[in-house]
């Protein structure tokens, strides 16, 4: 078991009633309010623009799954057919508002892992045949030996009668391969623009829809009046966060953490080396995973008001979860590009190499949450 953050016999904890929910509601709905009006003052969802624009649509995502997140630990203490009709919009708009934000790390984090693959500080525009890959190479056989880069590039001895030294092999699949980097790049760029552009619009007809205003509405009624039932002001909210908290700890018991102790496990890569386009069937039960950190972590916010501790080890498993969804979604959009009709085969197996360098993130990031969510059973014992 993990340690318990929420503490039954802390009359402090129990102290806290419907009032510190109600309380912590009109603080969201109020920093929605300020996200939103500054949102408009800069001129909506910026595709690449003001920074203050990408600040408030991160505020406003911020706020709403906060609200969301009171919504669904503390249901009963609030109106039910309110509560079931908020919580529905509010994850709309909260799905909406990230998807461009999310398309452009991704195309960041793949750009990145492209560069550190090829080993070039930037990935060249035109083949160099002199320009050597063994990074890239390297971490194909690392992959799982995908493409042609699992064999050793072949060194030619020195021409007979010279006695010079052994020089490698003018290698025009060395070339190649760097040049498939770059046309891999140059793919995904291509993609995740598009769909980042795509998601730009989006948001900016969801925020100017009549739904978004039915939702900007009861959100700015919530910031004067929540509809808490009857009794919620007596009610300690304590039993509902530990609830949230008993949910992620049963979570985190079903995930495979022996599995998980040994970073880069082939077991895991099988699926992920496959032409299968069906997600990674391992990733679901993660990805639940860290949205009931998530809730819980909103839950602990709710019942210490604006002093929650700062739990390091609880953030370092939020962070490897992170970045589990973030590799994870990564090789998806790798392979996604991989799939693409009529593309090189040099670009295909850069592309191979890529998925198979972020599924060895995936990888890292479960035996990060692993060793981090051990010290938090430790701690307990």
């Amino acid at each position: 078991m993990a340690q318990r953050h929420l503490d039954p016999t802390d009359p402090t904890a129990q102290a806290v009633t419907g009032d510190a929910l109600a309380g912590h509601l009109r603080a969201r709905a109020t920093e929605f309010l300020r996200a939103l009006r500054a949102h408009r003052e800069t001129g909506g969802v910026s595709a690449g623009g003001a920074q203050e624009s990408v600040d408030a649509a991160l505020l406003l995502r911020r706020s709403v799954r906060r609200i969301s997140a009171s919504l669904h630990t503390f249901r009963p203490l609030l109106d039910p057919d309110w509560s079931e009709e908020m919580r529905p919009e509010l994850a709309w708009l909260s799905g909406t508002l990230k998807l461009e934000h999310a398309y452009e790390a991704r195309l960041e984090r793949l750009l990145q892992a492209l560069n550190r693959l090829s080993g070039t500080a930037a990935l060249p525009a035109q083949p160099v045949a002199a320009v050597t890959v063994g990074t890239l190479t390297d971490a194909a056989g690392t992959a799982g030996g995908r493409g042609t880069g699992s064999a050793p590039v072949p060194m030619n001895a020195a021409p007979p009668g010279t006695g010079g030294p052994a020089r490698p092999a003018p290698a025009p699949e060395r070339g190649n391969l760097t040049v498939g980097a770059a046309k891999a790049g140059a793919l995904l760029e291509r993609q995740l623009t598009l769909a980042r552009t795509r998601a730009h619009s989006t948001a900016l007809q969801a925020l100017g829809s009549s739904r978004f205003h039915a939702v900007a509405d009861k959100v700015a009624l919530l910031a004067s009046e929540v509809p808490l039932t009857p009794n919620a002001t007596g009610t300690a909210l304590h039993p509902l966060a530990a609830a949230a908290e008993e949910r992620l700890t049963q979570a985190v018991a079903a995930l495979p953490l022996l599995t998980a102790g040994h970073p880069y496990n082939a077991v895991a890569l099988v699926h992920g080396l496959s032409p299968d386009p069906s997600p990674h069937p391992q990733d679901g039960p993660w990805h639940q995973v860290r949205l009931l950190l998530r809730l819980h972590r909103y839950a602990r916010e709710v019942l210490h008001g604006g002093n929650s501790p700062v739990d390091v080890r609880l953030l370092t498993a939020g962070q490897s979860l992170n970045r589990h969804r973030d590799a994870s979604e990564a090789a998806a959009a790798a392979a996604q590009a991989a799939r693409t009709p009529r593309i090189a085969p040099a670009t295909a197996y850069a592309l191979g190499v890529l998925h198979a360098d972020q599924r060895h993130e995936v990888e890292a990031a479960r035996f990060a949450f692993q060793q981090a969510w051990q010290k938090q059973t430790v701690g307990a014992s």
